[in-house]
């Protein structure tokens, strides 16, 4: 749980690893960002691949990439069965949570199935900081939009709601996402939110957002709100930039 005690949420639009030679993939540093939001020297980190259906080829690239950090690292699976006796408990003991991308429509579904939605909110409050990126982040708000049924975005309204906005993600690398989260927004169907692009992670602290962080310059983040006349008003945000690797 992070020091401070208060609720923390990084959402990563992308780019939480990069890609290197020697690694294979290595933490990025919005996740080394998510680290020290944590005030742990060596913060235990349980990385969630639900959205990826637990495959245990990328749960080995987690735990490589998470090696080359000061970290207690597991993991929590569902399939076939959890892999730990209580989920919700060991969700508790961490001080941070890394949810992967992949299919956000699964994730909720088999999180609910598994009463997994109340234990994130109950870490959440605890303290335990909650950090994702695609997938992993849209989960904590309201929504978006996303392309868990097939290659054609569709809405996704049924998120945990921990944050009560709407959340777009890749903003800037797929060019289906601006134009239906801006639809969904002017319609009523999703609430005001934010957007990040790659290499952009949204930083709320309980519910209000304080800062977006990025760790490529000229990267945003974007505020969407109704207009009051049928569309949008879009407000980018200029992330703090992080030191490179």
């Amino acid at each position: 749980m992070s020091t401070d005690g208060k609720p923390h949420i990084l959402a990563i639009g992308g780019g939480s690893f990069i890609p290197t030679d020697r690694y294979g993939l290595s933490p990025s540093p919005l996740l080394r960002y998510a680290l020290d939001l944590t005030g742990h020297d060596r913060p235990r980190v349980c990385f969630v691949p639900t959205a990826l259906g637990d495959a245990s080829e990328r749960i080995a690239h987690f735990y490589s990439a998470f090696a080359q950090l000061d970290a207690e690292v597991s993991h929590l699976s569902l399939f076939p069965m959890p892999n730990h006796e209580d989920p919700a408990a060991h969700l508790l003991a961490q001080d941070l949570v890394y949810v992967s991308g992949g299919s956000v429509a699964n994730l909720l579904a088999l999180w609910r199935l598994h009463g997994l939605d109340d234990a994130f909110a109950e870490a959440w409050r605890s303290g335990v900081v909650l950090c994702g990126q695609s997938a992993g982040a849209l989960c904590w708000h309201v929504g978006g939009n996303t392309d868990s049924f097939g290659p054609r975005l569709r809405p996704l309204t049924n998120g945990l709601g921990l944050l009560p906005y709407s959340c777009g993600v890749h903003y800037d690398s797929d060019p289906q996402r601006r134009p239906l989260l801006h639809r969904l927004i002017a319609d009523g169907t999703l609430p005001s939110g934010y957007a990040a692009d790659e290499a952009v992670g949204l930083h709320y602290v309980g519910i209000e957002f304080v800062q977006a962080v990025s760790y490529v310059d000229g990267r945003g983040a974007y505020d969407i709100e109704p207009d009051g006349a049928g569309g949008v008003k879009e407000t980018r945000i200029e992330p703090r930039l992080l030191a490179s690797l």
